[in-house]
């Protein structure tokens, strides 16, 4: 058997020398560019009169950039590869051979040079399935020339660290229980986590899946399905690459700070980072024209502690039955919406009835509020044609207000307000533009309206688009994002972390709105906390059917105060932030006013003994730090920390209480604390 350590040696000194080579050619390539420059600059004025020479200079000097720019990306990836080349290996005896092949498993693909065998194969490669999907025995692999059939008769397990082994055993099965355990039980990274080295045969399935136009993964909290879907985002990227770049893949998140907290995993996966922003950021920007201000979905979360009759008013706006009674109001509306008279401007002249019979019979099929811009463009066309010139910008303009002006109002405020009316709801405020805030329950029928009434423009730059906390989502949302994307999808949630009364399976509705072609996977074991901790949290939502991961920890503690400052007295004692202890802990309640008041607790706590950092987070916040965090249950949505301590006051009798505190519980990796405040 080869000695690992020697291997391990051969190729840190091969990838020392290649990025030496690769800082050689950069160099080169730059003085390359700068010659460029001077040589354009020098003569751009003697080049010639077509342009052909400046062309084929700026074309040069385009291609140099690019080919600085993969090999300053490549570098990049063997500089990390530094710290940790490979973590796994597979011999493999291919069928009618006599001596097996050895395959090391890493990050990236690395040879000595471009075009050779790999000395290290990327994880993703096909060949890396061997040491994902099979123990040692019968084995076949997917190649790009067929199915590739043998045995493997050794599979090996590797952790390096700063070019160092740490450890090295065979194994017969893929990852081994204690090293899962030491990887999950790590306190190491405080953002979500690379799961390559320990990716599960089920896992490994989801992230190679290629042919599932919509793959909806509804997992357990703690089962790595975030981590998965961004892994099989890598995985795309990388099988690919003619046709999917980074630009092309979407991710819609809860918010920003799970935004940065799930931003390094696919350039430590060796891809560019991809567009991420919240659905509801999309929506205020896309009704900015009906309105100047929208409510966010946190205000309306935190008026639900307050306001009893809120959760059901949201839900009521956001369901199916509501949005049939939309779609009822906009078939009827046309007779309503319109008022057809004859279009007149110096020799051009149509009548009412011509306008009418063209508006509903040539372009039915065509949005309400767009249909007269098809309609007049048709008209205006025709009557250039008989001329045989086009008109003036200034007649053109004349004629297309006055067909607009054929609606009796296009404000699709006043439109949303005819329906709340005609349907026995409470109507907006008729105020002035500079006025008009939506409060968050009308924010997505208001956009609905908008997508029905007016032609819906198609992204079609988006080809995969990844959807997080699907279970966060309505039927009127997805209806929408149905309308603006017709890509790939994959979806993920947990349908115990609704926030709202009640878990909620969008699963049983996604299929009316997107088709048949839906593969549904479920991810049905936790990783994420210690046995003590799932139970606790499981017991919570009467979860029954959650496989638990056999890492155990100290039992959950609850204990009852009478006061939020006696509370925090308490978590003050029990942190155990520092070098030997944990990287990051989280002080989690209900409302935005107690994490304010608990922040403002530590922070003086932290004024006069400086133990560790301190973020409070709320819905402007941006990034996720190691330390200590305070914020709410929902801000708190897909993070996790190694010790939490959920402060759930005196909410047991709301509607919100067992929803939250699921979420609170969940998010701990290690130690749990669970606090009530009683009034004496």
């Amino acid at each position: 058997m080869e000695n690992v350590t020697e291997y391990l040696k051969l190729v840190l000194e091969k990838l020392r020398r290649r990025i030496e080579r690769i800082d050689s050619s950069l160099k080169e390539g730059e003085r390359e560019i700068e010659q460029m420059h001077d040589y354009y600059w020098e003569n751009y004025t003697e080049m010639d009169q077509y342009g052909y020479e400046e062309f084929d200079n700026r074309q040069a000097l385009l291609n140099q950039v690019n080919a600085n720019q993969e090999q300053k990306i490549l570098r990049h990836r063997f500089r990390r590869m530094l710290d940790s080349p490979f973590f796994g290996r597979v011999d493999f005896l291919y069928e009618g051979e006599e001596e097996a092949e050895t395959f090391y498993i890493g990050i990236g693909n690395f040879a000595e040079e471009a075009g050779r065998i790999p000395l290290i194969y990327d994880w993703r490669a096909p060949v890396s399935g061997l040491f994902y999907d099979y123990d040692k025995g019968p084995a076949a692999y997917q190649a790009p020339g067929g199915l590739l059939s043998g045995e493997i008769t050794s599979k090996w397990q590797y952790k390096i660290q700063k070019g160092k082994l740490i450890y090295a055993f065979e194994s017969d099965l893929k990852i081994d229980d204690e090293v899962l355990k030491a990887e999950l039980g790590a306190n190491g990274d405080i953002k979500l986590k690379n799961i390559i080295r320990t990716i599960q045969r089920e896992q490994n399935a989801i992230i190679r899946n290629t042919q599932d136009r919509i793959l909806v993964i509804q997992g357990v909290a703690g089962s790595g399905k975030t981590s998965v879907a961004l892994h099989r985002i890598a995985y795309l990227l990388y099988h690919d690459r003619e046709h999917l770049k980074s630009s092309n893949i979407l991710v819609l998140s809860p918010n920003q700070v799970f935004s940065d907290y799930i931003s390094h995993i696919l350039p430590e996966l060796g891809e560019e980072n991809i567009q991420e922003m919240s659905f509801d950021l999309f929506a205020y920007r896309e009704l900015r024209e009906v309105v100047s201000d929208c409510e966010e979905k946190y205000d309306q979360i935190e008026r639900m502690f307050l306001e009893s009759e809120e959760q059901q008013a949201g839900d009521r706006k956001q369901s199916e039955a509501f949005m049939g009674e939309l779609d009822q109001f906009v078939l009827e509306l046309e007779d309503r919406l319109m008022r057809f008279e004859k279009v007149e401007y110096r020799s051009f002249r149509v009548s009412a009835n011509r306008v009418m019979e063209m508006f509903y019979y040539k372009f039915p099929d065509f949005p309400l509020l767009s249909r007269m811009d098809a309609v007049a463009e048709y008209l205006i066309d025709e009557y250039e044609t008989s001329l045989g010139r086009d008109l003036s910008d200034d007649v053109r303009v004349n004629l297309e207000e006055q067909f607009q002006g054929m609606y009796v109002t296009t404000d699709l405020y006043d439109i949303y307000n005819w329906f709340l009316e005609d349907f026995g709801y409470e109507t907006l405020a008729k105020v002035p533009w500079e006025k008009r805030r939506l409060q968050y329950e009308d924010v997505y029928p208001v956009l609905y309206l908008k997508y029905q009434l007016c032609t819906c423009p198609k992204r079609g730059l988006i080809k995969h688009l990844v959807i997080d906390e699907m279970q966060d989502y309505s039927p009127m949302q997805y209806r929408i994002l149905e309308k603006m994307f017709q890509c790939k999808m994959t979806i993920l949630g947990d349908r115990a972390q609704t926030i709202g009364e009640r878990a909620r399976d969008v699963t049983s509705f996604l299929s009316k709105i997107f088709g048949r072609g839906i593969r549904r996977i479920v991810m049905n074991k936790s990783y994420r906390n210690t046995v003590e901790i799932a139970g606790y949290a499981n017991s919570l939502s009467g979860i029954t059917d959650m496989e638990l991961f056999e890492r155990h920890g100290r039992p959950v503690e609850e204990i009852c105060f009478t006061d939020l400052e006696r509370a925090c007295g308490e978590i003050w004692e029990r942190l155990k932030l520092g070098e030997e202890e944990f990287e990051t802990a989280a002080v989690i309640t209900m409302t935005q006013e107690e994490a304010r008041r608990a922040a403002a607790y530590f922070s003086k706590r932290l004024r006069q003994e400086e133990r560790f950092f301190c973020t409070y987070v709320d819905k402007e916040s941006t990034n996720f730090h190691k330390g200590l965090t305070v914020t709410t249950f929902y801000l708190a949505k897909g993070l996790e920390f190694d010790q939490v301590f959920a402060i759930c006051g005196e909410w047991q009798s709301h509607p919100l209480y067992c929803q939250a505190k699921y979420i609170m519980a969940t998010r701990a990796l290690h130690e749990l604390y669970v606090y009530e405040t009683v009034q004496s």
